[in-house]
C-alpha cells in the first residue's frame, strides 16, 4: 500500500509540475483556440467537422482535468499522512 501511495504522490507531484508549466499551458491553450476557430468557422451543415472539433476540444479538458485529479489525490494522501503525523505526536505528549 506505500508503494502505491508514494507513486499516486508521484504522480501528483509531476502533475503539478506539468500544470505549472508556461509551455504546456501554451500549447494548451493554443490547442484550445485552434479548435474553437474550427468549430465556429465550420459549415453548419459540415456536422463531421463540428463534431471532431468538440471531440478534439473535450480529449484536452480531459488531459487537464485528469493532471488536476493526481494533484487533488496527491494533496489528500499528503493531508492524511499529516494528520496521522499530528495524531501520533500529540498521543505521545
Amino acid at each position: 500500500m506505500q508503494d502505491q501511495e508514494e507513486q499516486l504522490r508521484t504522480r501528483g507531484d509531476q502533475a503539478e509540475q506539468l500544470l505549472g508549466s508556461e509551455a504546456f499551458n501554451d500549447v494548451i491553450n493554443g490547442l484550445v483556440e485552434s479548435t474553437f476557430q474550427t468549430f465556429v468557422n465550420s459549415p453548419v451543415s459540415d456536422n463531421e467537422a463540428r463534431d471532431n472539433a468538440y471531440r478534439h476540444y473535450r480529449a484536452l479538458v480531459d488531459v487537464v482535468n485528469t493532471l488536476k485529479q493526481r494533484v487533488s489525490i496527491r494533496d489528500e494522501i499528503v493531508a492524511k499522512y499529516e494528520i496521522n503525523t499530528d495524531d501520533t505526536s500529540q498521543e505521545n505528549e
